[in-house]
């Protein structure tokens, strides 16, 4: 972001005061990353887009209550998660896989690996088949978390919100979160 454009609380300022090109602006910044974590959640595009939808016009609709006691992008994220893990309730029995690596992000260009020290990075030894192999096994090992470790794993260590905004979006403690990112850090080790 330039110095000449708005803050998100500018825009949510000016938003709440009636102006939709603010509104809009907002959306467009942000549209990408909602649309991210809710594919990340729901695994699927077409709910993916459902949730991105349905985010904005909640924030729409309640924007004029929001007091900023959490940053725009925190709330936003609290949001979109809900309705993605609502979403995800409806079809809880049919749910159907999107490769991480069809996201972006960190699973691009050969795929990545969780280093003991809880970060992704690719040491560059791999050839273009192992990669492949790696980002496949990767892919499921997240796919077979339980929800609740999902996503935490999800909002934490792909979309890297810190622990304490992770906390604010599920609604659950910090040391809640450490917990289950602890778990699911371990569940995935075991699997991979």
């Amino acid at each position: 972001m330039s110095a000449a454009e708005p803050t998100d609380h500018d825009l949510v300022v000016r938003a709440q005061g009636g102006d939709g090109g603010a509104f809009a602006t907002l959306a467009r910044r942000h549209r990408d990353r909602v649309y991210r974590l809710a594919l990340r959640i729901t695994r699927d595009a077409q709910d993916a887009e459902d949730v991105l939808q349905e985010t904005f016009l909640s924030v729409y609709r309640k924007l004029a209550d929001f007091r900023e006691d959490a940053a725009f992008t925190t709330w936003l994220h609290r949001v979109a998660a809900n309705h993605a893990l609502m979403k995800l309730r409806k079809r809880r029995s049919t749910i159907q896989t999107t490769p991480m690596d069809e996201v972006g992000d960190r699973f691009e260009d050969g795929g990545t690996v969780l280093s003991p020290g809880g970060t992704w990075q690719d040491d560059g030894k791999l050839d273009a088949a192992e990669k492949r192999e790696l980002r496949e096994r990767i892919n499921q090992a997240v796919d077979e978390l339980p929800e609740i470790y999902r996503v935490v794993f999800l909002l934490r260590d792909v979309e890297e919100l810190s622990t304490e905004e992770v906390a604010e979006v599920v609604g659950i403690g910090v040391p809640n979160v450490k917990t289950r990112l602890h778990r699911a850090r371990l569940l995935l080790r075991d699997k991979l």
